[in-house]
């Protein structure tokens, strides 16, 4: 697939998907969610990729839905709305679900369905210059589609409070409820995020994609006799994996692993 509205580079163990739209403030339509899409399941298929980083170019990272796509979807019936609503489902899920590890690089402000692209990562690091708003209720509309990742990602109080009243937040406020994991300065994000990066690279492959599974497969359960036999299966087939024998072997050894090279 031939990107328009965004790239996607890969260099070494890192894939990057940048959105590429400064003009628009990266707002994304069914292009961009097509596009976006396509990328994470390329980047989460691609056997050297170890960790993906979405980014943004210009001074927004994404303002949500581009003003064109939003005067097109006026027109439609109930029927369409829920194709074109499902595929932006499709694709938050796709991030969320990606089997490599992802980052959200926000080096500026995040709204509506952007809130979206956040939270479906796995870590978030932000500027702290970003402005954080849910802004569906001042127009009429609700965070349906992104509602899951967003809810997950800064709990239900304080989805209590930023979903009913579009109120506009810091990147100091979207830290304190846990919407994003670190602020920075401007001038330290890709630091921030290398340092996320260098801890991602240097953990089994195996292992990352397995915990992404562990806490799909916890948050939220119920902790009963099903949930605890889950578990026990999770830790003895991942000890009894390949990367599982090598990594205790290498810690006992006190050896590099062999995905590190030597």
């Amino acid at each position: 697939m031939t990107f328009t509205k965004l790239k996607l580079e890969t260099h070494d163990t890192i894939a990057r998907i940048w959105l590429d739209q400064p003009d628009a403030r990266n707002a994304f339509d069914d292009v961009v969610i097509a596009e976006l899409t396509q990328a994470f399941t390329d980047a989460g298929a691609a056997p050297q990729v170890k960790a993906i980083v979405l980014g943004a170019n210009g001074p927004a990272f994404c303002a949500g839905a581009n003003l064109n796509w939003m005067r097109r979807m006026a027109d439609y019936t109930r029927d369409e709305n829920i194709a074109d609503a499902g595929k932006l489902a499709a694709m938050l899920r796709t991030i969320a679900e990606c089997p490599k590890p992802t980052i959200a690089r926000v080096q500026g402000d995040v709204y509506a369905g952007g809130m979206g692209l956040v939270a479906a990562c796995d870590m978030a690091v932000s500027v702290d210059t970003a402005w954080y708003c849910l802004s569906e209720v001042k127009i009429g509309l609700v965070p349906a589609t992104i509602s899951p990742y967003v809810l997950r990602a800064m709990g239900t109080r304080a989805s209590q409070r930023y979903f009913l009243t579009a109120e506009r937040f810091t990147a100091a406020e979207a830290h304190r409820i846990g919407f994003v994991h670190e602020v920075v300065a401007a001038d330290a994000l890709d630091a921030k995020v290398d340092e996320l990066l260098k801890a991602l690279t240097s953990a089994s492959p195996a292992a990352v994609r397995a915990c992404k599974q562990l806490i799909a497969d916890v948050d939220g359960r119920e902790i009963d006799d099903a949930l605890i036999a889950k578990t026990v299966e999770g830790i003895a087939d991942i000890r009894a994996s390949d990367e599982g024998r090598e990594g205790v072997q290498a810690f006992l050894q006190k050896r590099k692993p062999s995905w590190l090279g030597h």
